[in-house]
């Protein structure tokens, strides 16, 4: 069927066969359940952050009424994105942190991130105080963990040009974390492929963030994911994101010979995505429920 200019291919109870990167525009979960068991190497994403962003689509990550709902749900993706990882392969998670609302219903604009505004924001989680920060990050690795992912490393993504803040009573945020997470004890790591002036890689990478010019929502930088990518795959072998946005994840295979399973719920990045990957001839799956 037609949709615009992208053809799509509608997917209900068949399996999806993994023979060449693809675009799947669905939820995350529906679509993952369409995959083969332990079919992809490596899964490198970053999921919408708790109550920073409002994308205006039915069913979003994001947005629930409880942080603990939000970190339910993630754990729940990607229990399934665990089955479709190698039993060798290693998930890279990116994750960002915030602070409590005070239980204010809407974000003010930031006069130096006119993006932050928000209409609709969660309540103060029960525990937490006005201002508190959230902790997020550590709540979903630990929660991760529990679920009976390894986990191997805490990666501090240092941004030199972070967003300015107008705060005056706290530091300016300028990291965010990825996780090193695996299935098993023993798994798949080139750690020679990454090294920094002939030394093992270190934990805490310095990355400029790169903004996407059509994408009206934040990405991560290629740089983020080269090592990722190189540390955790060979050629030809795929890289899951389930969260594929802009398809930075898919740019950066391309470039390294990988292929590559985006998963995006929203059609316009899925446009977007397509556009900017120039895979205009492919077909986008396009999951439905039963």
């Amino acid at each position: 069927m037609k949709m615009g200019d992208i053809t799509y291919k509608k997917i209900t109870t068949t399996p999806i066969n993994l023979d060449n990167s693809i675009i799947i525009e669905s939820d995350a979960i529906l679509a993952l359940q369409k995959l083969p068991s332990a079919s992809v190497q490596c899964i490198v994403t970053s999921p919408p952050y708790w109550g920073l962003r409002d994308y205006g689509i039915k069913g979003q990550i994001g947005l629930e009424e409880k942080l603990q709902q939000y970190i339910n749900k993630l754990v729940s993706v990607f229990a399934e994105a665990k089955r479709v990882l190698r039993d060798d392969g290693v998930f890279w998670l990116n994750i960002g942190d915030g602070y409590t609302s005070g239980n204010r219903g809407y974000r003010a604009p930031d006069k130096k991130n006119p993006a932050r505004a928000m209409s609709v924001r969660p309540d103060t989680p029960e525990g937490l105080k006005p201002k508190d920060l959230l902790g997020i990050p550590w709540r979903l690795a630990l929660a991760l963990q529990a679920d009976g992912w390894f986990l191997r490393s805490d990666i501090i993504w240092n941004k030199p040009n972070a967003m300015p803040e107008s705060v005056k009573d706290r530091p300016t945020r300028s990291h965010e974390y990825v996780f090193m997470l695996t299935k098993k004890e023993k798994y798949y790591y080139d750690y020679q492929a990454i090294k920094e002036n002939g030394r093992n890689k270190r934990t805490v990478w310095n990355v400029n963030t790169a903004p996407f010019a059509e994408a009206h929502f934040a990405t991560f930088p290629p740089a983020l994911i080269e090592p990722c990518i190189l540390a955790s795959t060979k050629e030809n072998d795929f890289v899951l994101d389930p969260f594929f946005g802009s398809g930075t994840v898919g740019v950066v295979c391309q470039e390294f010979n990988r292929q590559f399973v985006g998963i995006e719920l929203n059609d316009e990045y899925v446009k977007i995505a397509r556009t900017r990957l120039d895979i205009l001839e492919l077909p986008v799956l396009k999951v439905v429920g039963e």
